[in-house]
């Protein structure tokens, strides 16, 4: 209940924001200011998560003509600079604005501030069942392996910080790690 008040909390703080990134957005590129996709959370329950698109419209479309790019060493899709980002898309990206509407997920009690990062689909649909113990918390806006430097490590060492993180999970060990969080944040904006 508390998350969900600090959620309309913050999405109320955020909506000046919000208002200027549409306008971004919109002036950037062609199509719709906020983008949604299937996801699997909390025991594999498919929710609708909500961004801020950073890509062209046909994004989805485009992934298998992009596949022999892909980075990741598992059944996830990544790449460091992908070529279906907007020129505005690659900053909201790079200082993770791009994920405030995530807040609403919040609201609808579909994600936490702290958890796993929720996986499209097909991805949840590979995770090997070692791992599978990833799905047994509300995913997150951030996690731990977000702030162990997501975009440097293994799929291997991702799913290992995942485990760790329930493992471990707490309301201070949450708070820990919403406060590195914002930290890199501030420390990504600074660096522009």
């Amino acid at each position: 209940m508390f998350e969900r008040l600090f959620a309309v909390l913050m999405l109320i703080i955020c909506s000046p924001l919000l208002t200027a990134l549409f306008l971004l957005v919109k002036l950037d590129s062609h199509g719709p200011f906020m983008f949604k996709q299937k996801r699997s959370g909390k025991r594999k329950k498919t929710f609708w998560i909500y961004k801020i698109r950073t890509m062209v419209e046909n994004a989805d479309k485009l992934k298998n003509k992009y596949q022999k790019l892909n980075q990741s060493d598992g059944p996830t899709f990544k790449i460091s600079n992908d070529p279906r980002c907007t020129k505005i898309g690659k900053f909201l990206r790079k200082i993770a604005l791009d994920e405030i509407p995530q807040l609403i997920n919040i609201i609808k009690g579909e994600m936490s501030f702290v958890g796993p990062r929720p996986l499209p689909i097909d991805e949840a649909k590979k995770i090997p069942k070692k791992y599978e113990v990833r799905f047994s918390v509300l995913p997150g806006m951030t996690s731990l392996w977000v702030i162990k430097g997501a975009n440097h490590s293994s799929f291997k060492k991702w799913m290992e910080d995942d485990l760790e993180y329930v493992e471990k999970k707490n309301w201070r060990y949450d708070i820990e790690i919403l406060l590195k969080t914002g930290a890199m944040v501030l420390r990504m904006i600074v660096g522009q």
